[in-house]
């Protein structure tokens, strides 16, 4: 219960802050209010699922007007999300050569927050980290 009340304040935090920035930047008119929002906090943790998982990494993305956030690899994960038209879930590979060991180790990966103004919630569990890695693309690797 402690990691998920942790877990849950830490989400809040980093998604008040992306969204008092996209907020900020609309109130200032500037030329990025001319663009819906995208942006998403990204998550790694040990677990069966995102309500239970120990969160191991987050970062942030920003994708409108540019590429941006706390994410390494910013322009690349956006261009991965542009190609999936914002799902996540479209942007793993479904084949990998990669031998892993069958170990039950669970590993999930969440995205939450908008893209293109649309709400998107998005959570996998994979068997353990070397799986998960074999299916990853620049969204989720960080």
């Amino acid at each position: 219960m402690r990691h998920s009340s942790f877990k849950i304040t830490c989400i809040a935090g980093v998604v008040a802050g992306v969204v008092g920035l996209t907020a900020g930047s609309a109130a200032a008119s500037t030329p990025e209010s001319m663009y819906a929002p995208s942006a998403l906090v990204l998550t790694t943790g040990q677990g069966d699922s995102a309500s239970t998982a120990t969160v191991e990494r987050a970062v942030t993305l920003d994708c409108m007007p540019t590429a941006r956030g706390t994410h390494p690899s910013a322009a690349a994960a956006c261009a991965d999300l542009e190609r999936a038209h914002g799902q996540p879930a479209l942007t793993l590979k479904e084949h990998s050569d990669r031998v892993c060991p069958k170990i039950y180790a669970p590993v999930t990966l969440t995205a939450d927050g908008v893209w293109e103004g649309r709400r998107v919630s998005y959570e996998r569990t994979f068997s353990n980290s070397c799986v998960a890695q074999s299916q990853v693309t620049d969204l989720f690797d960080f």
